[in-house]
């Protein structure tokens, strides 16, 4: 029951979140222009290499919290840990704000390529987006902690009602106070630093209290060194993986050119707001049943994760590849931004339904400790996909790089899966490859295909959304008839519903 709490809370308040900040992007393309948009992906980007200075200290800590939650921590233990790591976040989170300050200038000047924007305008906002990074650099270890001690619906109540505000605060400020980028980023500061103070009040609230006071422990870090070490190689291999196309294309392409790579990037983030729910749940549980020996159970939690991600992600990356520009229109009301943006939207969502469908392996790998394994078949690809991307990206810019994501999370479903099948899972691989991922994929795909050659043209607006909204229901609704273990749990819930209002 608390597992299926967790993800339902985890859905309402990502959703929520995902949602609000999706809604308000046409505002910020019109008040900002495309080319500041653009600067919001910059900032994106920052923030995903700046995860490298993490050290692994989040995902670690998210999985430190599970086993205290199954007996292997003592609360003193957890509290020196939680200590240990909060001493060594704020200083690098300090050393973030000073490097990008010190890096502002060179990098409006020699790395982007704005026409708009005055040069010192983009300095500025890069010095100032360097803080608000180093606020959400913090905010992640309190997020890590909670969700380890699976107090998802606190948090998921929290993020939304904080994502709420940093959207709509944000809109006030540009509509009534400053249409401008610094004055965008300063806002997200301002809340980074309320968001800092909740988070943090809530998980050294949710520990038991202690005879002696937390305190900086050099034996805490070094008994989590390995796990952690780990998953900071895995960290940058994944981030060069999936950031070095932006990167590349943040110097080859214009700042405007790069706002809309940035924005198709933007909408193809509602598939993780459907996968994240799910692994932040099940992460934890597979934790404690890697810890308690569960077998069996744990078997059956993976099978029926997997098949949760497949049935939910596939349908709207498929909606995105099928009808992308549609979409688009009906969501910018800008035709000639959807023309640009919707053959990048379809390659970017491809490549990231395939990315998605590793999520829930790779948190098996992690539930056994097994972090080493990620970074080795990352480390393989990175030696493929950097001489690719060099050589993509000056001759076909952004559809190039789209191309070479789709064909490297391609490699890693038909290839990297196989060897965490042999140590972790043996036997259950062609359940996972046939009844958790190509059964309900291909389904889906078919009815996108069938329903994008017969939708019917200029039916105005009202008319094409109720459309799209029945062909995505159609779409969902093929992929999840041919899952077996989720059709019958979901059949079980309307027929306990039904019995109940008989």
């Amino acid at each position: 029951m608390s597992l299926k709490k967790n993800v339902i809370a985890n859905y309402l308040g990502q959703g929520w979140s995902g949602l609000i900040g999706l809604a308000f992007v046409p505002l910020y393309i019109e008040y900002l222009g495309i080319e500041a948009y653009g600067l919001i992906g910059i900032f994106a980007l920052l923030q995903a290499w700046l995860t490298l200075l993490d050290m692994g200290m989040t995902p670690t800590l998210n999985r430190e919290m599970a086993r205290f939650t199954a007996g292997a921590h003592t609360p003193q233990s957890i509290r020196d840990l939680l200590r240990s790591l909060e001493i060594v976040c704020f200083g690098v989170a300090a050393l973030i704000g000073v490097l990008v300050w010190a890096a502002s200038g060179w990098l409006a000047a020699d790395w982007l390529r704005a026409d708009k924007l005055p040069l010192d305008v983009v300095a500025q906002a890069i010095a100032i987006m360097g803080g608000v990074a180093a606020f959400r650099f913090v905010e992640g270890i309190y997020r890590g902690a909670i969700l380890g001690l699976q107090r998802q619906v606190f948090f998921n109540v929290v993020n939304a009602a904080l994502s709420t505000v940093r959207a709509v605060g944000a809109i006030a400020v540009l509509a009534w106070m400053s249409p401008t980028i610094e004055a965008f980023f300063i806002w997200q500061g301002v809340v980074s630093i309320v968001s800092i103070a909740i988070l943090a009040f809530a998980a050294h609230g949710s520990l038991p209290t202690t005879p002696q006071p937390a305190r900086f422990s050099r034996q805490a870090l070094m008994d989590i060194r390995h796990f952690a070490g780990g998953m900071m190689a895995t960290t940058f291999l994944a981030i060069l993986l999936t950031q070095v196309d932006k990167v590349l294309l943040s110097k080859l392409i214009s700042l405007e050119a790069f706002g809309y790579y940035t924005l198709a990037g933007t909408v193809v983030t509602t598939i993780g707001m459907l996968i994240a729910p799910i692994t932040q749940a099940f992460y934890p549980r597979f934790t404690e049943l890697v810890a308690n020996g569960g077998q069996q159970e744990l078997i059956q939690t993976y099978h029926r994760s997997s098949q949760l991600v497949t049935v939910l992600a596939a349908p709207v990356a498929l909606m995105l590849v099928f009808f992308g520009e549609k979409l688009l229109v009906l969501w910018t009301g800008n035709e000639v931004l959807a023309n640009e943006v919707a053959p990048i939207l379809a390659l970017l969502a491809a490549g990231t339904l395939l990315n998605g469908l590793m999520h829930i392996p790779y948190m098996l790998q992690l539930a056994h400790g097994w972090s080493g394994f990620a970074a080795r078949v990352n480390l393989v690809a990175v030696a493929v996909l950097v001489p690719a991307i060099l050589w993509v990206t000056p001759r076909y810019g952004a559809i190039g790089a789209a191309w070479v994501w789709v064909l490297l999370n391609a490699g890693y479903v038909l290839i990297g899966i196989h060897f965490m099948y042999r140590r972790l899972l043996p036997g259950e691989k062609w359940t996972w490859y046939w009844s958790d991922t190509a059964r309900p994929i291909l389904a889906a795909t078919l009815v996108a295909g069938f329903l994008s050659v017969v939708q019917p043209e200029d039916i105005g607006k009202f008319a094409e959304f109720a459309w799209l909204l029945a062909a995505g229901l159609g779409v969902v609704g093929a992929a999840l008839a041919v899952t077996p273990k989720l059709r019958t749990s979901v059949t079980h819930i309307v027929i306990g519903r039904m019995s109940k209002n008989v």
